[in-house]
Order: structure tokens, then C-alpha cells, then sequence
């Protein structure tokens, strides 16, 4: 088992307040988080919902780019993103989309095999895995 971690410190309330996430093990400063960034308008800061986004975004590039070099067709290059989409609904504030688009280099595929790799990759990749059942994970995957 490998453990990651990350802090916030949160001064204030909510809505006026602000926050700073610290990822433990990069080298990069704290990121500025408040709720104005969250609901509204970054202004320079992050929020939970874009680190999630580059968490997923970051981990279905690896999980697609193993699976592609398993099936002997390793990619030059996948530039992959993820928006995650954060509403109001009926109980509350949800995280409730994930959606995945993802641009392949890869030579020596054709684009049939590449999107049942990109929809396996989808499936296996962790953070879906953690997304699943309470997120809709999407995916366009194409090739360049």
C-alpha cells in the first residue's frame, strides 16, 4: 500500500474564507483555494473539484498509456483531459461528471482498436474506479 497526502489550511468562514492546499510530496507551492475559485470565478486559485480533475486526468494517461504498450502500440504522446463538473442539486453540492477527452499519437493502431483501449483504460484507471457509481465518467478518445 503506498499513502499520498495533502493538507488545506482554512481561515474564516465559507463563503468569505480562503485556503491553501499543500501537496506533501511535489516540490510546488501551496495553491490558493476559496470558494469564490470553487463556485465562481478562479482568479488564480484552484479548488477541489480541478485537483480531482487533474488527479483523473493524470491517471487515465498512465492506466491508457500501459494498456497501449500491453497491446504492443505504445503511444508518443496522449494529451488527455478531464473537466469535472460541480452543481446544485436537490440535497446539495455534488461532484457530478467527470468527462475525459483524450488525443493519441499512437502508430500502428487503428482508431477501432484505439477507442476499445481508451473505454478499457477508462474503466480500469483508479480514480474511476473511485469516481464510480457516484460520478458519470465520460470519454472522447480519438486519435491525432
Amino acid at each position: 500500500m503506498v499513502d499520498r497526502k495533502a493538507s488545506t489550511t482554512w481561515e474564516g468562514e465559507l463563503f468569505t474564507g480562503k485556503g491553501a492546499v499543500t501537496l506533501d510530496s511535489a516540490m510546488a507551492p501551496p495553491m490558493d483555494v476559496s470558494w469564490a475559485a470553487r463556485a465562481e470565478n478562479p482568479e488564480g486559485q484552484t479548488s477541489p473539484e480541478e485537483l480531482v480533475a487533474a488527479a483523473h486526468s493524470a491517471c487515465y494517461s498512465m492506466a491508457f498509456s500501459n494498456m497501449l504498450a500491453k497491446n504492443e502500440t505504445p503511444a508518443n504522446r496522449l494529451d488527455t483531459t478531464a473537466v469535472v463538473s460541480f452543481e446544485k442539486g436537490a440535497s446539495g453540492f455534488s461532484v457530478t461528471r467527470s468527462a475525459i477527452t483524450v488525443r493519441g499519437d499512437v502508430p500502428g493502431i487503428d482508431a477501432g482498436e484505439f477507442a476499445r483501449i481508451a473505454q478499457e483504460a477508462k474503466d480500469g484507471c483508479p480514480i474511476s474506479r473511485a469516481l464510480a457509481g457516484n460520478v458519470e465518467i465520460t470519454l472522447d478518445a480519438a486519435l491525432l
